[in-house]
């Protein structure tokens, strides 16, 4: 969220389980001059229903899978995914739990690890 700022968004959404993530997150948006109005973050319990332009997860390959329905609700159709933290073999796992949501991109592996990109339908 604070890097989309730094590269121009306009405003930005982050969330996490563990409230030091946050407190963390906000902390560094301080340290790189984000004001406060433009970074919302939240535990996924409070967080208010939305539709982002962009969706952006770097976790793990378990819970990227767990949370596809959760997460693809999260993007309006015609906006964006890119989902990392997932290792080679889990790639086409996990692009299969978001298939009929989105409209993939070829999966692209970089020293074993892969990103997962694609387009909400």
């Amino acid at each position: 969220a604070i890097a989309s700022l730094l590269l121009g968004a306009r405003e930005a959404v982050g969330t996490d389980i563990d409230v030091q993530a946050i407190e963390a997150s906000r902390d560094n948006a301080q340290r790189n001059g984000i004001a406060d109005e433009k970074l919302a973050l939240y535990l996924p319990e409070h967080m208010p229903a939305m539709q982002a332009d962009v969706l952006v997860a770097n976790i793990l390959a378990g819970p990227l899978v767990s949370l596809a329905p959760q997460l693809s609700g999260l993007v309006r159709p015609g906006g964006l995914l890119a989902l990392s933290g997932i290792l080679a073999e889990q790639g086409e796992d996990v692009a299969a739990a978001y298939a009929a949501d989105f409209e993939l991109d070829p999966i692209v592996v970089r020293d074993g690890w892969v990103r997962i990109s694609g387009r909400r339908r």
